[in-house]
């Protein structure tokens, strides 16, 4: 815990200004590479921050990294050093010291609580769960026509096995009294002017508390990343990543729903069945975003590649919903005019990755690659991506274009 700390202040030693704060911009190194996403205006420099491995830099301030795609092709498992990085306020916290470190418990409760990080290790035995955080507005880039916000490609997502300890155990501890309505939630980010809105998000108290929703101090095996959360963060499994706080310090149970700008204005999506609208038109009502919708996508090979004609070309790629589960996997070499059945491989979890392979043979020419995941409730991919204002919960059937010569 205490060398945590000191990588950040030798990291950021060079950027340390008069007030001996460390200055944000001195954080990131620039690699000489430059990274080109399947889009117009797609090209981004790849960047190296304190423990993590050259990622496309969307935005320095704050940091916005996203996945190199080939990384999903390494393993079901998403490298801690490789996970995409998404903040809201630029006020990144770059000091934490793990001893003062506390988590307040506050609000509709019978007794406010201030647990430590080891009184929340202590407060539960600790529980285990593989699954994939995916910010909201992963793949906007290829959204037509486009809108604004981050133009993400494929990358911001991961597949995490996150340790920690059940919300509802905390919110046992506090004891929460009759009439909660929500449970917000907020972190140790700060806006950068007093007229920025805090970040913070809210639950409906069943969600909250229903043994699902964790307190992660672990991923893969590891603390937590600095950028990714250190040293606790909410997971929401199955949820968009906006639900999940980083660097969570305060927890406050609600009488009425939480009204401020990140729920009542931001993040939100058209309220009919496919969240949609018409290109360019409002929607006339609107809900929190919430849970994702199914998707899968071809890892093996990239959009451009050239494959050897007519031999055996084995696929792999992953899959995952909100939480329901695969239920099957399917994948076409002609563009969707036929489809053949995959094999799933090893269940992680109906929140994780699930990898699928299948067997094709390419003749010379030219080749549209398609798959399509349905999930254990039925639902599938769209062939056409239904459009929405913010560029949110994209799950279109994804089609990637090999040569074979």
């Amino acid at each position: 815990m205490i060398s945590r700390r000191l990588m950040l202040k030798t990291a950021g030693s060079a950027a340390l200004g008069a007030a001996g704060g460390l200055a944000f911009s001195g954080l990131a190194a620039r690699a000489a590479e430059i990274a080109t996403l399947p889009f117009a205006n797609g090209e981004r420099p790849l960047v190296k921050y304190p423990g993590k491995r050259a990622l496309i830099g969307q935005t320095a301030r704050p940091p916005q990294l996203e996945t190199p795609f080939s990384v999903f092709n390494e393993g079901l498992i998403t490298p801690n050093d490789a996970f995409f990085v998404r903040y809201h306020l630029s006020d990144v916290p770059l000091d934490i010291d793990p001893a003062a470190y506390r988590i307040e418990v506050k609000g509709l409760v019978d007794k406010p609580v201030s647990l430590s990080l080891d009184a929340l290790k202590s407060l539960h035995d600790p529980v285990e769960m593989v699954a994939v955080h995916q910010c909201s507005g992963n793949s906007r880039g290829f959204f037509e026509p486009r809108m604004g916000g981050g133009q993400l490609g494929n990358g911001a997502m991961g597949n995490a096995r996150w340790k920690g300890v059940p919300l509802k155990a905390v919110l046992d501890k506090a004891g929460v009294k009759p009439g909660a309505v929500q449970v917000s939630f907020g972190g140790l980010d700060g806006p950068p002017l007093a007229e920025t809105p805090d970040f913070a998000k809210a639950l409906d108290i069943d969600h909250a508390r229903d043994g699902e929703v964790m307190i992660a101090y672990a991923m893969n095996g590891e603390d937590l990343p600095w950028l990714n959360g250190f040293p606790v963060r909410l997971v929401v499994p199955g949820w968009y990543g906006t639900y999940w706080v980083k660097h969570l310090n305060e927890i406050t149970v609600l009488d009425k729903p939480l009204d401020n700008f990140w729920m009542k204005t931001a993040y939100r999506i058209p309220d009919n069945d496919c969240a949609c609208t018409e290109p360019g038109k409002p929607a006339e009502k609107t809900v929190p975003i919430n849970r994702f919708k199914v998707r899968s996508f071809i890892t093996s090979v990239m959009e451009g590649d050239k494959v050897q004609a007519e031999a055996a070309l084995k696929l792999r790629g992953i899959a995952f919903d909100g939480g329901s589960g695969i239920k099957e996997v399917a994948v076409s070499s002609d563009g969707g005019k036929t489809w053949q059945p995959t094999a799933l491989g090893e269940d992680l979890g109906k929140y994780s990755f699930r990898e699928w392979t299948a067997t094709v043979k390419l003749a010379k020419g030219e080749h549209e690659l398609r798959v399509r995941a349905t999930s254990n409730e039925g639902k599938t991919q769209p062939e056409k991506q239904p459009w929405n204002p913010s560029g949110y919960m994209r799950n279109v059937i994804e089609t990637t274009r090999v040569v074979a010569a």
